[in-house]
C-alpha cells in the first residue's frame, strides 16, 4: 500500500469512504452493526446498507470491508487517494 501524507488536508477533500456493491450484499448488516461512526444507514426498501455519511468514515479504516462475508464493501486504493489529493492540490495552487 502506498504511503500518502494526509496532513493538513481537510477531511472533505479526502475521498475515503466505503462503497457497497449491492449485487454482492446479502443484507447481514455486519457493517452497520460494526461502524460506530454513523457512516451507514439501512435501506429498508432495498434491503441493503447505504453510505449516508461518507465523511464520518475514518480515513484508512477498512474494518467493515474486512467483516463483510461477501466482500461487498470496497474502498479506494491509496494510489487513487494520492491522485485525487494531487489533483486537488494542483487546482488550489493555480
Amino acid at each position: 500500500m502506498a504511503k500518502v501524507n494526509l496532513k493538513n488536508i481537510p477531511r472533505e477533500k479526502i475521498p475515503w469512504y466505503p462503497r457497497v456493491d449491492t449485487s454482492l450484499c446479502e443484507g447481514c448488516q455486519a457493517c452497520i452493526n460494526f461502524c460506530k461512526n454513523d457512516v451507514y444507514r439501512w435501506d429498508d426498501e432495498n434491503q441493503h446498507p447505504i453510505v449516508l455519511n461518507p465523511l464520518n468514515c475514518v480515513v484508512g479504516c477498512e474494518a467493515c470491508a474486512q467483516l463483510c462475508p461477501t466482500s461487498a464493501i470496497s474502498f479506494p486504493s491509496m494510489e487513487e487517494i494520492a491522485a485525487s489529493i494531487g489533483e486537488e492540490a494542483h487546482s488550489n495552487s493555480a
